[in-house]
């Protein structure tokens, strides 16, 4: 049967109870015996690294003596302090007293960062990214498919990241509605949504886009278009069916049957008129100058230019149109439209003035997006212009810089704290706050995992009392365990396999 729990904030979720077996015919009048699973926590998300309830968010933290990198005005600060009041950066600087009943940190040899942020994800998202039915989806939003259960949440906030942009996937010229999310561990979907954050709508050039190899025995798919300049004429079509649009509602007269409304072409009018953003896929120069010229034909700017592998060749075009630049660090030649691109391409846009970002794209990769922004120290920046492609450029890039991204007074304390410069591969993130509260600790990462072990051993010893022994084979039939036998036996032997 279903139920209701309620996490410790007071906010209820639903689960699937535990089939219960029949009653025995004959009562039983034994003592009663202690549940071999009562020691298991109750916990929210159901699965590894879950907690009963959201930390807490303290009235004061104060961080002492550490190295701090505010990404803002005043640089990078040596033997500063930090001090957080109610989910807010309350000041930064020497000195400061920790008000009483303050939770102190120590922070000697530490640095300080702000919470990094991914500018391209697809993390939390439930099921597939993509809506491939056609080639035109803005009606589709992310937002409604966030799963807040996905563990990577939690490995990320160990990485130091604290927030994305989660965008739909690739499939499309113009795709479905992207999600600004904080990674609040423990939250439910629609309080991951980061609340003011601008809305936009993912777009996609190249390979992923015309489909032309997609089909079966390398035929091309059924889905128009099949070519780069098909892709370039659907977006502009899309653009004069949406003014087409604003047109029949402005003539209804409020007489009669109003025109058909079209979610589609309402998404895309807010992005003629600037008020939805758009973050482009794309690899080639051509079609970058492509959609750049497209979009500029109707007064539209680009927010930004996802991956942009080749952006470094036209990168005094992208200047010009002002659009920002969030790409790899060193991704290339993974199929044919990533041939040309190199690992410098980002600090040389960076060099043409403009906005740069590195992101993840990857799950994996999101946990440790510092070392992703350590790279352009190599190819010509500094420390700083580094870890800000990962901080406050990104915030800039989704335009929620105005609470996030640096450390400054008044905005949120998203921070993240380090053993180490955070540039370095020798380095690890040791603790996660996101609006004040701690998501993340080492030490407790540490608990934590001893729990689930724990637990894990416990469940093996039950399934291996409970298991019926195997009926012997016939004469001549060897022996063979069942594939649950293999994977106990590897998991009490300490091996993947035999």
């Amino acid at each position: 049967m279903n139920g209701v729990g309620e996490r410790g904030d007071g906010k209820s979720f639903t689960w699937l109870a535990k089939r219960q077996s029949p009653p025995s015919a004959e009562p039983d009048t034994s003592k009663p015996k202690k549940p071999e699973m009562a020691s298991f926590a109750d916990v929210y998300p159901l699965g590894e690294f879950g907690r009963p309830s959201l930390p807490e968010q303290p009235a004061n933290v104060l961080i002492t003596n550490a190295t701090v990198w505010t990404m803002g005005k005043r640089g990078r600060m040596e033997n500063t302090d930090v001090l957080i009041s109610k989910g807010k950066i309350a000041a930064v600087g020497k000195g400061l007293k920790a008000p009483s009943g303050a939770v102190t940190i120590d922070g000697t040899g530490k640095h300080v960062t702000p919470g990094l942020i991914d500018s391209h994800s697809h993390q939390a998202v439930s099921g597939s990214v993509n809506e491939g039915g056609q080639a035109i989806t803005p009606e589709v939003r992310i937002a409604d498919v966030l799963d807040a259960d996905d563990i990577w949440i939690y490995r990320q906030l160990a990485g130091g990241t604290v927030a994305a942009n989660v965008l739909h996937g690739s499939a499309n010229p113009i795709g479905g509605q992207n999600a600004v999310v904080k990674w609040r561990w423990g939250a439910l979907p629609d309080e991951l949504l980061v609340a003011g954050a601008p809305e936009g709508v993912k777009f996609a050039l190249g390979e992923n886009v015309k489909q032309s190899h997609f089909g079966s025995g390398g035929q091309p798919s059924q889905r128009y278009p099949h070519t780069r300049m098909g892709v370039e004429q659907l977006i502009r079509d899309r653009f004069r069916a949406a003014l087409e649009y604003e047109r029949e509602w402005k003539s209804w007269d409020k007489s009669g049957i109003p025109p058909h409304r079209d979610l589609e072409l309402e998404a895309i009018l807010e992005m003629v008129k600037g008020t939805r953003l758009i973050h482009a896929h794309s690899y080639r120069q051509d079609e970058i100058l492509a959609l750049i010229r497209v979009c500029e034909e109707f007064g539209i700017r680009i927010a930004s230019l996802q991956h942009i592998l080749e952006g470094y060749k036209v990168a005094d075009a992208i200047a010009k149109h002002g659009a920002a630049a969030a790409g790899f660090s060193d991704w290339w030649t993974y199929k044919w439209e990533a041939y040309e691109a190199i690992p410098g391409n980002i600090p040389l846009m960076h060099k043409q003035g403009i906005l740069v970002s590195y992101n993840s794209d990857d799950a994996q990769l999101a946990t440790r997006l510092n070392w992703e922004a350590a790279k352009g120290v190599e190819f010509g920046m500094t420390e700083e212009e580094a870890l800000a492609a990962v901080t406050i450029n990104s915030a800039k890039l989704l335009g929620i810089d105005k609470s996030m991204g640096s450390l400054e007074s008044g905005k949120d304390a998203d921070i993240a704290v380090w053993n180490g410069n955070p540039l370095s591969t020798k380095t690890k993130c040791v603790q996660t706050w996101v609006d004040g509260r701690k998501y993340f600790d080492v030490d407790e990462d540490r608990a934590l995992e001893q729990t689930a072990l724990n637990e894990r051993a416990v469940l093996i010893q039950k399934i291996l009392k409970d298991k019926k022994p195997a009926t012997s084979p016939p004469s001549g039939v060897p022996a063979m365990r069942r594939p649950n036998e293999i994977y106990l036996h590897s998991c009490m032997e300490g091996v993947d396999n035999e």
